[in-house]
């Protein structure tokens, strides 16, 4: 994808596995946002396809598809309730259901007392609620998520969470933008990390995690730990608590098996990965990661 002449999107190319939740990260300008409006049919690619169930998005498919932007588009002087029962009607509900959705969701998200306040009234974080309700209100099947939780306090954040987790589990594809690793950890099971346009990490998660740096262990034991060329110590938190370094290839279960055989007594064992902060500022440094 190029702007001109000048290369945005870099030879990629990658798949979204249905009913998972990937994400789709980077910093700014690494081209997150092309990407998906590429994928939405309002960019076209210089070059390669673009496909959303095996073909190109058409306005036609709005009802299958969700798509949260991170700038909000909302009829600021509108009643929040009209707002939202107008986008239900344009996703092929009737006005009955599209208002019965809305309701529920105001519910949920407790803002039911703000159902006939003005959009402009409302708070940055209850517009972006509004917002994310007019993207679930048709129950899309494809839901693109870009940066959710902007804007929503822990509580909120939670709930939103929640409510990504229960999408998925019901059989929607979730497209999950967003700079806070925490969220990329606990909700998406493949990942594509971009920087300047290519992908510098990209496939399940886990694997991407050993990738960059390995398996980890915690360890609480007694006894002697015997040396090993299977794992070193890479931190000691006290006497007889460690965390190991385990070698590229081998498993946990292969170094419990080495603990055993060496009479090591073992309270606890937690095998662990890099966190994706730590991938992040691996990628982009410490400066990306406090600017994204």
């Amino acid at each position: 994808m190029n702007f001109s002449n000048k290369k945005i999107i870099d030879n990629l190319s990658f798949q979204i596995p249905e009913g998972t939740t990937f994400g789709l990260l980077g910093s700014n300008g690494s081209g997150k946002t092309t990407i998906i409006r590429t994928l939405l049919g309002i960019y076209q690619p210089t070059s390669g396809t673009a496909l959303i169930n095996g073909k190109k998005y058409s306005p036609a498919d709005i009802e299958g598809v969700g798509y949260l932007p991170e700038e909000r588009g909302l009829y600021k002087k509108e009643i929040t309730l009209d707002v939202m029962i107008f986008f239900g009607k344009l996703r092929g509900l009737s006005g009955k259901e599209a208002k019965k959705r809305s309701l529920e969701f105001l519910e949920q998200m407790d803002i039911a007392d703000k159902a006939k306040v003005r959009m402009d009234r409302l708070s940055g974080g209850q517009q972006q609620k509004v917002q994310l309700g007019v993207t679930l209100i048709s129950d899309p099947k494809l839901l693109i998520l870009d940066e959710p939780g902007k804007g929503f306090d822990p509580v909120n954040r939670r709930i939103l969470m929640g409510m990504i987790s229960q999408h998925q589990k019901k059989g929607a594809t979730i497209v999950l933008v967003t700079h806070d690793m925490s969220e990329v950890e606990k909700l998406c099971s493949q990942i594509l990390l971009l920087k300047d346009g290519k992908a510098r990490a990209y496939g399940d998660l886990v694997r991407v995690q050993q990738e960059f740096g390995g398996t980890y262990i915690e360890l609480i034991y007694s006894g002697r730990l015997p040396e090993s060329d299977s794992f070193k110590i890479s931190k000691e938190f006290a006497p007889e608590h460690l965390e190991l370094q385990v070698k590229d290839g081998l498993s946990p279960s292969q170094i419990v098996q080495e603990l055993t055989n060496a009479k090591v007594e073992i309270t606890l064992f937690r095998p662990h990965y890099r966190n994706m902060d730590e991938i992040f500022v691996e990628i982009y440094g410490e400066k990306a990661l406090k600017e994204s």
